[in-house]
């Protein structure tokens, strides 16, 4: 019996293997029944014996051996169903794998004890593989989407829910510091402030992250404004925070038009930052900005070791650290978001950021034009 024939025929055994090997994948399945635990099992094996009835030519065969499958005309196929169920049911990616693997495992040792296959039969064995290996791919693909979005979905709540209570904190410093209730007291204030800010800033940060994530682009807001003086005052703020460093603003051209003033003021506080966390400490810190007819130009440059080629082709991916930072990872109270979200800040003003670096300096440029249409519609 050819092996399309047999799945139809023994359809229920082979339900029933599937349903018992689902249930022992713990803890998901352990409040599932049989209906859930069976879930697209009898729709994909349709898919399943579909694919191996239908007549497949050798370039065929070799395109779906390279995961070149014909493209399914449905908006979304068993497969794809099962991963997003199985995924909302809180199995994991290795459970769903294995899945698919004890279903190609029983539907071939029954149909080899039950018809003893001829030879001929054989190349079904082939055509059964790769149907398998599609569901699994479709339901991979669907189970990481569903996950992602899951866990950008969580960040997001988390975010939005821990600000109530970061601003009571905040609040509550602020007015303990006022009270002047003695030196104790004030200096506890301070500390409460401080690291109230750097919460904050990690907040911001995460929240940003998540919305890129979710495919929102970071929101902006744009104004007429002079960009020269919005740089400045947040220089000034940099000195204060950071009484050591050399930080240099040299300006040049016509720097007025219409951007988020603080969008840009949080992607220039990045750049500087990153510099002083890598670049020479005794050395000073250049920011340089420039404007033409059609666009600005802000340059952070710093001395330092140069950021190794590798190093440089990822490091405005999120998440991303250098190995040579003065401080260890972590210490500085960042989550390694800073230049992801300057680039993401550059891209919702409609610019680009490029990062260079050589024995002498590291150079991060950032072009942005000077349409009045920027697009804040995020």
């Amino acid at each position: 019996m050819r092996l399309a024939d047999f799945i139809l025929r023994d359809m229920e055994p082979i339900l029933a293997q599937w349903e018992a090997f689902a249930a022992t994948l713990l803890p998901a399945a352990a409040h599932l029944e049989s209906l859930a635990l069976r879930d697209h099992a009898q729709q994909i094996l349709h898919a399943v014996v579909k694919d191996l009835r239908t007549s497949q030519t050798r370039q065929v065969q070799r395109e779906k051996s390279l995961g070149h499958a014909p493209m399914i005309d449905a908006s979304e196929t068993a497969a794809q169903t099962h991963a997003l169920l199985r995924a909302r049911a809180g199995f994991n990616i290795n459970q769903l794998a294995a899945e698919y693997r004890a279903l190609r495992a029983s539907v071939l040792r029954l149909w080899i004890d039950d018809c003893e296959p001829r030879t001929a039969d054989l190349d079904d064995v082939i055509r059964f593989n790769e149907a398998i290996d599609q569901a699994l791919a479709e339901s991979i693909n669907f189970f990481s989407a569903q996950v992602e979005q899951n866990r950008n979905l969580l960040l997001g709540m988390l975010g939005h829910d821990m600000r109530s209570p970061l601003q009571a904190i905040q609040m509550t410093a602020s007015y303990l510091a006022a009270l002047n209730a003695g030196e104790v007291v004030s200096d506890a204030a301070d500390r409460l402030i401080r690291s109230g800010g750097r919460m904050q800033a990690l907040l911001d940060d995460l929240c940003d992250f998540n919305r890129t994530r979710l495919g929102l682009g970071i929101n902006v807001v744009p104004e007429k404004i002079d960009l020269a003086e919005v740089l400045a005052d947040e220089l000034d703020e940099l000195r204060t925070a950071h009484p050591g460093s050399q930080l240099e603003l040299s300006v040049s051209g016509n720097l007025q038009g219409t951007w988020d003033s603080r969008r840009l003021q949080q992607l220039v506080q990045n750049l500087v930052l990153n510099a002083l966390k890598y670049g020479a400490p005794d050395m000073p810190i250049r920011v340089e900005l420039s404007g033409d007819a059609e666009q600005i130009r802000i340059d952070v440059r710093n001395r330092g070791p140069a950021i190794e080629r590798a190093t440089l082709e990822r490091i405005f991916e999120p998440l991303t650290r250098g190995a040579d930072a003065r401080q260890s990872s972590g210490s500085d109270g960042s989550l390694g978001l800073g230049l992801y979200i300057a680039r993401e800040i550059a891209k919702a003003h409609r610019g680009e950021i490029e990062a260079n670096s050589d024995g002498t300096e590291t150079v991060f440029s950032v072009s942005l034009p000077r349409a009045e249409d920027t697009a804040n519609g995020h």
